[in-house]
């Protein structure tokens, strides 16, 4: 038998499927399985790129439930990551490269040491100058198209670090500063990147709504329990700020992974 925490590498259909207006909804019987199959179609978006114009640009993001999926991506075969330029889609205010809740850590650890892409571009959350970062990673984003964004749903709905309380869906920036609301703050405790709520930092960069739906194609991976709720208010509530992730349902190339446990409350 397959330990849970091994990568699933055979192609096993989704249990469910279905769209919700523009969204590909799929669920998995197993967070292994919504893994690999997120990670497969990843990989075989890169290649395609690659093949069409010789490089790809991927943002991946940076949580504990893209541990699988990242395992899963980077083990993918014949994926020239050479040729894969990769961006981060949020970082901490002030926080160090080397702290362990780090996101250039995270991506360093799970995707840069393992695979060694074309380049990895870094948001440095400890820069001296906080806008001036601003304006150096907003231009390097607009320096190509973004062919891939791989992204997760946070417990209060966000995207990134777009909660309700900043979240914009026609934000003029393609990276800004926000404060994080709490809801958010206590996923990060949770999830053991901090001690306790007064550990987290109370502000990060984070790349916009807009700056992340420009990708050609969204891949949202979405396992566990404690995201029934985000993933309901997504799919059964109103396209809103009030749900940051309900905007997925607006782009015409995206797809939402989910499992059992995040699809439990839908209906």
């Amino acid at each position: 038998m397959m330990n849970s925490d091994e990568p699933e590498t055979r192609a096993i259909p989704p249990v469910r499927r279905f769209q919700v207006d523009e969204l590909e909804v799929r669920v998995y019987a197993a967070r292994a399985q919504l893994a690999a199959a997120a990670a497969a179609e990843a990989a075989e978006w890169l290649r395609t790129a690659i093949h069409q114009r010789g490089q790809a640009r991927v943002i991946l993001a940076s949580a504990a439930s893209q541990m699988q999926f990242l395992e899963a991506l980077t083990a993918a075969p014949d994926l020239e990551w050479g040729r894969v330029t990769v961006f981060h889609m949020d970082e901490y205010l002030g926080l160090p490269a080397d702290h362990p809740a780090s996101f250039r850590r995270f991506l360093r650890e799970r995707v840069a040491s393992k695979v060694r892409p074309r380049a990895v571009h870094w948001i440095e959350g400890d820069a001296l100058e906080p806008l001036k970062e601003v304006g150096r990673y907003a231009a390097l984003l607009q320096e190509g198209p973004i062919d891939l964004c791989c992204l997760g749903i946070g417990e209060n709905g966000h995207i990134a670090f777009n909660d309700p309380p900043v979240a914009d869906f026609q934000d003029p920036h393609w990276i800004k500063l926000v404060a994080l609301d709490e809801a958010c703050r206590r996923q990060q405790v949770g999830e053991g990147w901090f001690p306790d709520l007064d550990a987290v930092p109370r502000y990060a960069y984070t790349l916009t709504v807009p700056a992340l739906i420009r990708a050609d194609r969204m891949i949202a991976v979405v396992p566990e329990q404690r995201k029934a709720k985000a993933v309901r208010d997504a799919l059964c509530g109103p396209v809103s700020e009030r749900c940051p992730a309900s905007i997925l349902r607006r782009h015409p190339r995206a797809t939402l992974f989910l499992d059992l446990e995040s699809a439990s409350l839908l209906p």
